[in-house]
């Protein structure tokens, strides 16, 4: 597809400031040399940074959760992301970004971000039976898309009775700012919250993950949101009951000789190319999963607190790239996404898979994980 098509100015609402027609979602080559020199169908793939650790981790595809055959019914024939949150009422909800209906990627109804719902929540169980808007999936936020902008979801995560949503706005890896938004009716409305400018932080605080603790914190990892960048990975903490105040974000990063809350943020673990990143509270630790550029594959690691040593905690590669035509096992044409299915846990995960090598091969997938080491403790 095209290279991105200039920001024109974008108002706090998200949408553009300037005019003309909507165009297709204008994205760089999704991911560049996708299976170039890795048709292995192991989960092991070695690399600088960061080397996947070598394990016995196995993998393979448990369903698609999106397609004309099952999400066509809602208008969203082809759509991507589907981040997976429970919701108060017990459903599971997959936040998911560009969708079209149509032909194919580039198709009529361009809205971003859609939800797609499965009543059952169980990660054994899922299939979408319904959408946010009935019929036909609604944009969750006001996003006219002109000029080429998008609103991208990077989390969805719940704490007691409300859903919060973050967004990256702006053409795809030109991120203006991202904004934050709460549901309290299960996923079906939002409320716009506050917003960040996109260059905070050196452009690492645009793409954001949240870890629902049991200190009544949220433990947030970000990075820059261009996977062409290098960028480190910031961790913040905020209180559950204000995630919504940016004043209210502590940063962690070492100054002095040690690490400490309140320090200027710095990375946590080696710089590299990021893709999708999703960091979730998991079996009394923390679990970090995320698409990993070079090498392309799908990682995850595990952890007992939210500030362990990610430098040296072992790097596990769950999905590697394949070409169409040859995937099995835990080996996917054009993967990207990874994230974790609420309910699953490290002896047996569940992860929602993305992929996109043509205009008609554009979906959601659902892939168990199994092998995988916990955190040391």
């Amino acid at each position: 597809m095209h290279e991105p098509h200039r920001f024109r100015s974008v108002r706090p609402d998200g949408r553009s400031g300037g005019s003309g027609r909507p165009h297709p979602p204008s994205r760089r080559s999704l991911l560049r040399s996708a299976a170039a020199g890795s048709l292995a169908a192991a989960g092991i793939v070695t690399g600088a940074p960061g080397a996947a650790a070598t394990s016995r981790v196995t993998g393979s595809k448990v369903r698609d959760l999106s397609g004309p055959a099952l999400t066509g019914r809602f208008a969203a024939p082809w759509t991507d992301l589907g981040i997976p949150v429970r919701c108060p009422d017990g459903s599971m909800l997959f936040v998911c970004g560009d969708t079209f209906d149509g032909g194919g990627v580039g198709g009529p109804d361009w809205r971003s971000p859609v939800a797609l719902r499965s009543s059952n929540a169980a990660p054994g169980s899922l299939v979408v039976d319904g959408a946010v808007g009935g019929s036909r999936a609604v944009g969750l936020v006001p996003e006219g898309h002109t000029g080429g902008t998008t609103a991208i979801p990077s989390d969805v995560f719940t704490v007691g009775p409300t859903m919060y949503m973050h967004l990256m706005r702006g053409v795809i890896y030109e991120t203006h700012h991202t904004d934050f938004w709460r549901s309290d009716d299960n996923g079906e409305t939002w409320q716009y919250l506050c917003q960040w400018p996109g260059g905070l932080h050196g452009g690492q605080f645009q793409q954001k993950t949240y870890a629902v603790a049991d200190d009544g914190y949220l433990y947030v990892l970000s990075t820059a949101f261009d996977r062409d960048v290098t960028s480190g990975l910031l961790l913040h903490r905020v209180r559950q009951d204000a995630p919504g105040d940016p004043a209210a974000y502590e940063p962690w990063g070492y100054a002095g000789g040690a690490w400490a809350w309140g320090n200027p943020p710095t990375t946590v673990t080696s710089p590299r190319r990021w893709g999708e990143i999703c960091f979730r509270a998991m079996g009394g630790g923390y679990a970090l999963t995320w698409l990993n550029m070079s090498p392309l594959d799908i990682r995850a690691q595990f952890f007992a607190t939210p500030t362990s040593n990610l430098f040296t905690t072992a790097e596990q590669t769950m999905i590697v790239p394949t070409v169409p035509g040859r995937e099995t096992g835990n080996a996917v044409a054009s993967p990207y996404g990874g994230f974790i299915i609420p309910g699953s846990g490290v002896d047996d995960l569940h992860i929602v898979v993305s992929q996109w090598y043509d205009a008609q091969n554009y979906r959601v997938m659902q892939y168990r994980v199994n092998g995988l080491d916990g955190p040391a403790r």
